[in-house]
């Protein structure tokens, strides 16, 4: 008789430890991407990213003793609908933060929002225009376009390439690249000989490519773009026969690109986050360890190749998670002062330390210098 009284006490333990798990109110984690539309290979591996790591995090006991709940939006990479999705995930769904916004479109219709509502908004978007001038509320993970552009042209400098065309996207990423790339350009010795733009959804770029051709002097080109475009591009340039070296922004910093470009992207330089050469870092590398064991989850998970921009999604929600435990709550104001205060935090994009003047926290040291040599990334020494 005690011990089968025991045994259902044991049993009743268990349930209500089961349930007392389960009865903690969730974190709401908000996200509004781009799965779908012209920036969805960008959008597609962050919400993935979200999704994996959401689920990991609760099997191993939540955060605070909290299980998180990811409340997420296909904005169809456009920048209205994210506006209207922000306010809904603020008015109706109640979220504690928000990690995304794919583009910087989307993002900065969703900014009024999230610091009327004071809510802690870690953006995966790339411009500088996000962080610049500092929003109390509104952080990001990626690079800006600003040191896209400095990678750029550092390494053109050291091949002596100094007369550049510019061919920059109408997208809100395009033309804040385009305006960070001319701001730049004077401090690395580097004159913009021709400077062309194209849109997002243009299938064929010919006729800008001809007229940066027939430029004189021109030494090299910088594609400033995301999503399909920069591909196309890249194939046009090949058909069009010119052989100057071409650059791309970090933009196109995944796998797709090599699919999407395929032959024609061969020798083409980027600047990129660790993320995309695992294997290729050195073994002392400190992000050698977070880059390979995301790798190697995000693979066994969905059977494709990782990006960068799963990864931004990855810094993103871990950046809140650290945050949220150091300041052992889900208080708005406490959070954003923790996310604030992060220091030596190594992500996938690089070791994050971020201040009360810097809501990035990355420098340029993030960046490596890639080159795709026999359809593959290389890392240029």
């Amino acid at each position: 008789m005690k011990q089968s009284m025991k045994k259902l006490a044991a049993g009743a333990a268990l349930v209500l430890g089961a349930f007392g798990a389960y009865a903690a109110d969730p974190i709401k984690i908000g996200s509004v991407l781009s799965v779908t539309g012209p920036a969805a290979f960008l959008g597609d591996p962050e919400l993935k990213t979200l999704q994996l790591y959401v689920d990991d995090i609760n099997k191993k006991g939540g955060v605070i003793g909290r299980p998180l709940q990811l409340v997420h939006y296909d904005d169809g990479s456009d920048a209205n609908k994210a506006n209207g999705f922000a306010k809904r995930l603020i008015d109706d769904d109640k979220v504690d933060l928000i990690v995304g916004g794919t583009t910087t479109g989307g993002t900065m219709s969703m900014v009024p929002l999230v610091e009327r509502a004071g809510i802690p908004f870690i953006s995966l978007a790339g411009a500088v225009v996000i962080v610049e001038p500092v929003k109390k509320f509104v952080f990001k993970t990626p690079h800006t376009d600003r040191m896209a552009a400095e990678k750029v042209f550092e390494d053109m400098k050291k091949r002596g390439l100094t007369k550049v065309a510019l061919f920059s996207e109408t997208s809100g990423f395009g033309q804040s690249g385009k305006k960070e790339t001319e701001g730049v350009a004077a401090k690395y010795g580097v004159t913009l000989v021709a400077n062309e733009t194209y849109g997002p959804k243009d299938t064929d770029m010919s006729p800008q490519l001809t007229k940066i051709r027939n430029t004189p002097g021109v030494q090299a080109v910088f594609i400033f773009g995301l999503g399909q475009g920069p591909a196309i591009a890249t194939k046009n340039y090949k058909q069009l026969g010119i052989t100057l070296p071409l650059y791309q922004s970090h933009g196109v910093a995944s796998d797709e690109f090599l699919k999407l470009a395929g032959p024609a992207a061969e020798g083409v330089r980027l600047p990129s986050p660790a993320q995309l050469i695992p294997e290729k870092l050195p073994a002392n590398d400190a992000q050698k360890p977070v880059v390979t064991a995301y790798d190697k989850a995000y693979k066994a998970a969905y059977k494709s190749e990782v990006s960068t921009f799963g990864g931004y999604a990855y810094d993103g929600l871990m950046i809140a998670v650290d945050a949220i435990k150091r300041a052992n709550s889900t208080d708005k104001t406490k959070v954003r002062d923790a996310i604030e205060a992060t220091k030596g935090f190594v992500g996938t994009s690089g070791t994050y330390n971020m201040s009360a003047t810097d809501h990035m926290g990355l420098d340029l040291s993030a960046f490596r210098m890639l080159e795709v040599k026999n359809g593959d990334w290389s890392l240029v020494q």
